[in-house]
């Protein structure tokens, strides 16, 4: 198995040549013996971008490189990147799911935040929060939540030493809506249709809350789209059917003639 995110165990190595693009190493035993070969995969050899790993590394070379997998004939894979930095590696190892940090906003993009988390290694990033784990709320650019230089606390998901990245939710350390919406299963309440899709709606019900009214509740009518029927920011009345706090979703129905009055 390769590819693991979490930190391995680290071996001291010797450079014995290349194979390609990839570093190929005997791994060096408390003795000083040379024992297993190993391989370092090209994009595992350094953070920095080179043309080719020799361009860091020399022939008979001792390095400390990270246990990532044993990939095909059990021949064991190494990251010499996950040991680059000692400093950078050292900060990563301290931090241990579910801790909170904080930090300073980096930068904002269509795909998630970048955050300066405190006490990181100087002239690094290693923070970044993906846009599901901002927030419970619906949005459609980070940019409504949070912006460059803004001090924010997360919690850490994951440190990841071979990309020296710490995953964070900020999302983690807010009340999930949900919670408090969960009693209103049976209500019928009226909202504004915030998104169509091909096979439905998505209402607003209260702060931070969707729903989602099926197509076959709009109409019983052959239809294609349910923008036939309705717009964006169109209030609709609905039944809420069932409010489902492990999946985090709400299905709605139908609001009926006696739901009505």
């Amino acid at each position: 198995m390769i590819n693991q995110l979490r930190p391995g165990v680290v071996r001291t190595v010797k450079v014995t040549g290349f194979d390609g693009a990839d570093v190929l190493v005997k791994l060096v035993d408390a003795e000083g013996e040379e024992t297993e070969i190993g391989r370092i995969p090209r994009q595992e050899a350094s953070m920095r971008r080179v043309e080719h790993p020799s361009e860091l590394l020399d022939v008979g070379q001792e390095i400390n490189a990270e246990e990532i997998g044993r990939w095909r004939e059990g021949q064991l894979h190494l990251s010499a990147r996950a040991c680059e930095i000692p400093s950078l590696r050292s900060f990563l190892l301290a931090l241990e799911r579910g801790q909170v940090v904080a930090g300073t906003v980096s930068e904002v993009h269509n795909f998630g935040v970048f955050v300066h988390i405190d006490g990181e290694p100087d002239g690094l990033c290693t923070g970044f929060i993906r846009v599901p784990d901002l927030t419970w709320g619906w949005i459609n650019h980070p940019s409504e939540v949070v912006e460059a230089g803004q001090r924010i606390t997360a919690e850490v998901i994951i440190t990841e030493t071979r990309t020296g990245q710490v995953t964070l939710s900020s999302k983690a350390l807010q009340v999930d809506p949900l919670i408090r919406f969960a009693d209103q299963a049976g209500q019928v309440l009226t909202g504004p249709i915030t998104k169509i899709v091909p096979f439905g709606v998505f209402v607003r019900l209260a702060p931070d809350v969707m729903g989602f009214l099926h197509l076959s509740e709009l109409t019983d009518e052959p239809i294609e789209t349910p923008d036939q029927l309705v717009d964006e920011g169109e209030l609709i009345t609905v039944k809420v059917t069932e409010v489902d706090l492990q999946r985090h979703r709400v299905r709605l129905g139908a609001a009926g003639e006696a739901d009505r009055t």
